[in-house]
């Protein structure tokens, strides 16, 4: 609502990328897996809102290995990890921040990093302040991903080097085969 009064033209486009952020959702509200293609579009929709929230402030990059595109993962798994990259790292920096997607295939396993440039972990001080490793949106992916995957998975959150964050999510690799190349 804020950039209603500062830049109408960038609400404008704000509200209208929201629609499509919602048909987005209900339109795949009662798939439990869908292609890492959709989840990708679903994604990049998300971080096209954020663009006009950040204007030049945000660099994405995403290197989507083609062979994954039609890999199953869990519907909206994605969205709460790329959310607290947002939230956590690149809301934090008054300079430009950027976010890297990347998914590739090891063998068996579809392994995606999503990658921020904002502080990374830090120990809570007194104050309780500080970012750390975790809140209801990763509890919630961790949990989902128990669920689907038992001890099939894996979910780790660690800080980069230099700086930043680092979120790695390695599951089955198991395509959706209307999606596969011929």
């Amino acid at each position: 609502s804020a950039i209603m009064h500062e830049d109408e033209k960038a609400a404008d486009k704000m509200v209208a990328r929201l629609g499509d952020f919602l048909g987005m959702t209900l339109e795949n509200s009662g798939d439990r897996e869908v292609s890492l293609k959709q989840e990708m579009d679903f994604v990049r929709r998300y971080l096209e809102i954020e663009s006009v929230r950040f204007q030049d402030r945000l660099v994405v990059k995403m290197n989507i290995d083609p062979e994954t595109l039609a890999a199953r993962v869990p519907n909206l798994i994605l969205q709460p990890i790329v959310e607290n990259a947002i939230k956590h790292g690149i809301s934090r920096q008054t300079n430009m921040g950027s976010l890297i997607i990347s998914s590739e295939r090891h063998g068996d396993t579809l392994q995606i990093l999503i990658e921020d440039s904002g502080p990374g972990l830090q120990p809570s001080n007194e104050n309780g302040k500080g970012r750390k490793p975790g809140g209801i949106g990763l509890a919630n992916t961790r949990a989902r991903l128990a669920h689907l995957y038992e001890e099939n998975y894996r979910f780790e959150i660690k800080n980069a080097v230099p700086q930043g964050l680092i979120v790695t999510l390695e599951i089955p690799f198991e395509t959706i085969k209307s999606l596969q190349p011929e």
